[in-house]
């Protein structure tokens, strides 16, 4: 993200909403970033942001999400908060006219998703879901190649993510009130790349395991586009999944290692050539900072 105000030398001023997990790593992976400044935070309570604040240096501590996207030193707003909050808290930022990185999942279903839009966009602010895979050097590269014609005609894309989790009804992971399910958590990572590569599809179809929660335990889902080309998704929290992702084109494929959604390294094989492998091992940073 750069600063979007004419002029400006200074660095962009960050404030996080929230000071659980997900805002530590993405405090962190701030550090890496060379014209940002965490100089924010705010939670529902003192202690928690004075927390967070002494960990990470960061002057403002707030005892209220209202008080920190009051704060006129913010420019921008990190949204770190549980799934199932990510559209108050997003909305609260908007209304007091911050620009907005969301975490993923972005909303918890489409109407919020919308609401969300269309609130940035009436305000003319700056609003995107943080999905920090897009962002790394893997998939810069992944989309050169797609952008020089390459691969051809892109005809079929295959993506699979999971992870074992431990049963807890209490977890968020399982917990429906907690924006729980494998989609929200993993599989928004195969839907976003998905997007990415053939855009919009024209048809949906998805077989679903529901566990005695109520949410969604792993799913299979397959889309369809208006060019012919087709995407195969899969994602679990019942066993742990393979990780890996792969592009299908006329004139060549794109293998995208494990772990894909975080990937360190791709290959690229055109047909009738050699193989071309390329490495971006994380040397600095730990990930987050691509997407800020």
């Amino acid at each position: 993200m750069t600063d979007t105000k004419p002029g400006s030398d200074r660095n962009i001023r960050w404030g996080i909403i929230g000071a659980g997990k997900i805002a530590h790593h993405f405090a962190n992976g701030l550090k890496a970033v060379p014209d940002a400044d965490l100089i924010a935070v705010g939670s529902r309570a003192q202690a928690t942001a004075d927390a967070f604040g002494d960990e990470f240096d960061v002057p403002c501590r707030h005892a209220s999400y209202t008080q920190l996207v009051a704060d006129p030193e913010v420019d921008v707003v990190y949204v770190a908060t549980p799934h199932q909050d990510h559209r108050a808290s997003t909305l609260l930022c908007l209304y007091a006219g911050k620009p907005v990185l969301c975490e993923k999942p972005f909303a918890i279903n489409a109407g919020e998703a919308r609401e969300m839009v269309d609130t940035a966009r009436a305000r003319g602010l700056f609003l995107m879901e943080a999905m920090w895979t897009r962002y790394r050097p893997v998939m810069v590269k992944v989309r050169e190649i797609l952008e020089s014609g390459a691969l051809g005609e892109i005809r079929y894309l295959s993506a699979n993510i999971g992870w074992k989790n431990p049963f807890d009804p209490l977890f968020r992971l399982y917990n429906p009130d907690l924006g729980g399910g494998a989609l929200l958590d993993g599989g928004v990572y195969p839907v976003s790349f998905a997007s990415m590569v053939l855009g919009t599809p024209n048809t949906i179809a998805s077989a679903v395991s529901l566990g005695e929660t109520g949410v969604d335990e792993q799913a299979a889902i397959a889309l369809g586009y208006p060019s012919g080309a087709v995407a195969s998704i899969g994602v679990t929290v019942q066993v742990t999944s393979v990780n890996l992702a792969f592009i299908l084109g006329t004139e060549g494929r794109i293998e995208i290692h494990h772990d894909w959604h975080r990937p360190e390294s791709m290959t690229f094989v055109p047909f009738g050539g050699e193989p071309q492998r390329f490495d971006y091992p994380q040397t600095e940073g730990n990930g987050y900072q691509y997407e800020a």
